[in-house]
């Protein structure tokens, strides 16, 4: 699981200029993680480096949480929603902070820059230069959009620069396509895009999603067939570019045993600001330009007009559908965030830990309903105040690091490091970074012995 090194972001207003001095902050690496070391690599952050200037995670935590939950504000980032949010929810969940209230709450609202970009490319690409990748489709990494439009982005990676580039790539997009930009930020919220939705009527909307792949220009014309059984944030939509005569033909037994990203059915989560807008925003010259098929996509309609039993099916599939983490079942405490939510109880005792002082977490008594709060607790003082360890307590945290640290564990980091250091033989700064990462996993594994 990824763990934060550094936390940066700048308040702007609506045009995107800054109004505050930037926020840049580090995270103390807990002592049974070892960081990715091309993660590493990328970044330029060591582990000694975040040891001598960042906060312990608690902290960390804490000065994050205060910022986002700030009134009235929308937190904006280049592929925030799929990664750093992610990381974000995490932060907060092993630090005993409401893991998503932060992006809705007090009129906040969250939005993400890619899709937004994404979505200029397929539906008005006009005024904006679009790099290519090494496929020849459009590319969307920051580093590629930022030097093929001339915006400063002098050190790729570092956070706060990744944040005066992304600001410099939504004002170029804001410039160039107001009218598109203005639609996506106002139907960045669920309520406005669910008012775009109509079931019953089969109205096809245009998607913009990189689950569409670049070969298609990540869209397609899509019709929301049914609300998710059991979670009403996903939307099940049919992909009517196509062929849909498999899901129609097939029993409900055959598609159960298919693998879902082959049947064309897709969910699009509505608390992710999706890209959806009406088939109207198309105009003939982008039919052409994307290829896209709009008399199969009709063709398809009518074939699922005809066939309502389809939405019977999909609400059985995904009724069915195990998540892909269930195959894979684990005792880590640190990954079950999404095991679902805490008990008002719960909460309760999670703001009583936040406001204790660390050298009394150990005499609080708390009882949890949930039985992931009390293995997160240990965890929590370990990792942030381990003097407030006890002697069996501390026994028991250094079996959890060499359960960590085993040796295939270590094994792997270290011929990672070796194949890395032969790749970048000829690089100094490179070749340093992977050295201060060896004698970092040294230390570690000294300690740990």
């Amino acid at each position: 699981m990824d763990r934060p090194a550094q936390f940066a972001g700048i308040y702007t207003d609506s045009e995107f200029n800054p109004i505050k001095k930037p926020e840049i902050f580090y995270c103390r690496i807990p002592n049974d993680y070892l960081p990715e070391p091309k993660a590493v690599l990328i970044n330029g952050i060591t582990p000694q480096f975040v040891i001598k200037k960042g906060f312990n995670e608690a902290e960390f935590a804490k000065r994050i949480y205060n910022i986002l939950t700030i009134k009235r504000i929308c937190i904006v980032g280049y592929n925030n929603i799929q990664f750093d949010d992610e990381v974000t929810r995490n932060i907060f969940y092993r630090n005993f902070y409401d893991p998503y209230s932060w992006s809705w709450k007090n009129s906040n609202s969250r939005w993400d820059i890619l899709n937004v970009v994404r979505a200029c490319y397929a539906l008005r690409p006009d005024g904006i230069n679009w790099p290519k990748n090494k496929d020849g489709y459009a590319s969307f990494k920051l580093k590629h959009l930022t030097h093929a439009n001339s915006i400063i982005h002098s050190n790729i990676h570092n956070a706060i620069s990744d944040v005066y580039a992304t600001i410099g790539v939504a004002k170029l997009v804001k410039n160039k396509q107001p009218k598109l930009f203005e639609f996506l930020f106002s139907n960045r919220i669920k309520e406005k895009i669910i008012s775009m939705i109509d079931i019953i009527g089969m109205k096809p909307l245009v998607y913009v999603s990189n689950i569409f792949g670049s070969s298609r220009s990540n869209i397609s014309l899509i019709l929301p067939l049914a609300w998710h059984p059991n979670n009403n944030n996903n939307l099940i939509v049919v992909d009517l570019s196509k062929n849909l005569y498999p899901l129609i033909q097939s029993d409900i037994f055959t598609l159960q045993n298919s693998i879902l990203e082959e049947i064309p059915l897709k969910l699009i989560h509505l608390n992710k600001c999706p890209v959806l807008v009406s088939i109207n925003t198309l105009r003939h010259q982008d039919i052409i330009r994307l290829k896209l098929n709009i008399k199969l996509c009709f063709d398809n309609l009518e074939l699922l007009r005809h066939n309502p039993e389809i939405r019977k099916k999909a609400l059985i599939l995904f009724n069915k559908s195990k998540s892909k983490l269930a195959d894979f079942p684990n005792d880590n405490v640190d990954t079950k965030l999404y095991d679902g939510f805490f008990s008002i109880s719960d909460r309760f005792k999670m703001k009583i830990i936040q406001q204790t002082n660390p050298c009394l977490l150990e005499r609080l008594n708390l009882k949890f309903e949930n039985i992931r709060l009390k293995e997160l607790l240990f965890r929590y003082r370990a990792r942030n105040f381990p003097d407030t360890l006890n002697l069996v307590e501390k026994k028991y945290w250094e079996i959890h690091r060499k359960n960590i640290f085993n040796e295939k564990k270590i094994s792997s980091f270290l011929l990672e490091i070796k194949l890395l250091k032969q790749l970048y033989n000829n690089n100094p700064v490179k070749i340093k970074i992977l050295k201060s990462l060896y004698l970092y996993a040294k230390q570690l594994l000294r300690v740990n012995k």
